[in-house]
Formats: structure tokens, C-alpha cells, sequence
């Protein structure tokens, strides 16, 4: 019997073997195809949509979560947020605005390889983008005052960045180490030669003891 697509979806996560970047990549459901260029696009405004993406990364419809894995991934492909702060879907005659409650993406799972300057970090969004960290693809960290939390962003395309998953933060963090930025040890992670701080040293110090 041939494996659905929706349960091959909710395999991605669970899948705690073969970690390795072409296993990685060969997973993701639109790897190599590429979005569309929607940055060279200039349609008219024509209103917003009721279209709403959550902060697990969902999309609802009218109240609806779409459901259709290769529906969202064709939404997804034709996503830009605009210097306006506000996120819309592109085509080449019409531009529609939607709501996005934290960021657009998830990044579901990551893949380290090398060492040191050597290092690069890989992360598969929920909806099958693929970036590597580094000056394209920059990494930031937010502190979440409310909880004191982390919430790690990674940087897709054009504005659009995905956030990255608790469990995924947990093994990211695990690759930090301390590094002299600026003139202050900071707790960071390196990627293709760029290194990206997490909070000062000293506060993880104090967070660990």
C-alpha cells in the first residue's frame, strides 16, 4: 500500500534517525524547487484576506485550519513581507494581506556539520524551505520578558523568517560555546564563518548555577 503524503508529513518530526543533510533535504517537500519571485513582483493591493497564520505554524482559513499540506506549501511559495511590517500573498496581478501571529515559518529540524569558522548550521522548515545559517541567512535571538524564554529566528527569505521549534532551540543550543564579540564573552553558535549571540556569558552562569 502506498504511503500517504499527510502521513509522510507527520513522520519529518518524529524521525529521530538519519539526521545526516542529505537525508535532510531529500525529506523536504519542495527542496530545489524554489519560491516564487515575488520580490520582482508590483500588483495592486486588493484587500485582506482572512487568512491567518498561528503560532505553531498553522494556517486558517476563515477559522478553518487548512489541512492540505501541498495547499500551504503553494501559499508559502508566494508569501512576502513588505517594509510595511505586514506579510501578503504575491502573484504577479494581485496582492492580498494576511495575518501572521508570530512568523510565517517553523523550522522543524536542523543538521550541524564541521567545527569551529568550519561550521554550518541547517535548518527544514515546516514547509520544506532549506537554509543554511549564516550572512544570508542570518540567526537572531528574543528574549520572551514574559516567560524568560529564548524565541531563536532564523532568516528564509526576504523578510520572512522562521522560528525555530523548542525542541529544535534545545539542540541548537546545544552546539553554543562562548566567544569574545565586541569585547564581551558572549554564549553564541557559529555558522558559515558568522556568529550569532544568545546572551552574555555571565547570564548563563547565573541561569546555570
Amino acid at each position: 500500500m502506498t504511503e500517504r503524503a499527510d502521513d509522510r508529513e507527520e513522520s519529518l518530526t518524529a524521525d529521530t534517525e538519519a539526521r545526516g543533510l542529505e537525508a535532510l533535504i531529500s525529506r523536504a517537500a519542495r527542496a530545489g524547487k524554489g519560491p516564487a519571485p515575488v520580490e520582482r513582483w508590483n500588483p495592486t493591493f486588493c484587500g485582506d484576506l482572512d487568512m491567518e497564520i498561528r503560532e505553531d505554524g498553522t494556517w486558517f482559513y476563515q477559522g478553518t485550519p487548512i489541512g492540505r499540506m501541498p495547499l500551504v506549501q503553494l501559499f508559502s511559495s508566494v508569501l512576502r513581507k513588505d517594509e510595511d511590517g505586514r506579510t501578503y500573498l504575491v502573484t504577479p496581478v494581485e496582492r492580498v494581506g494576511i495575518r501572521v501571529v508570530d512568523a510565517p515559518f517553523i523550522a522543524v529540524e536542523m543538521d550541524v556539520c564541521g567545527t569551529g569558522d568550519g561550521r554550518v548550521i541547517t535548518f527544514r522548515t515546516n514547509v520544506g524551505d532549506v537554509v543554511e545559517a549564516g550572512p544570508d541567512h542570518p540567526l537572531r535571538f528574543v528574549d520572551e520578558e514574559a516567560t524568560g524564554g529564548l524565541k531563536p529566528y532564523v532568516l528564509v527569505r526576504g523578510r520572512l523568517e522562521a522560528l525555530v521549534a523548542r525542541p529544535v532551540m534545545y539542540e541548537l543550543v546545544d552546539h553554543g560555546e562562548e566567544i569574545e564579540v565586541g569585547g564581551r564573552r558572549m554564549f553564541a553558535v557559529r555558522s558559515r564563518g558568522a556568529v550569532y549571540p544568545i546572551m552574555p556569558a555571565e547570564k548563563l552562569q547565573r541561569l546555570s548555577a
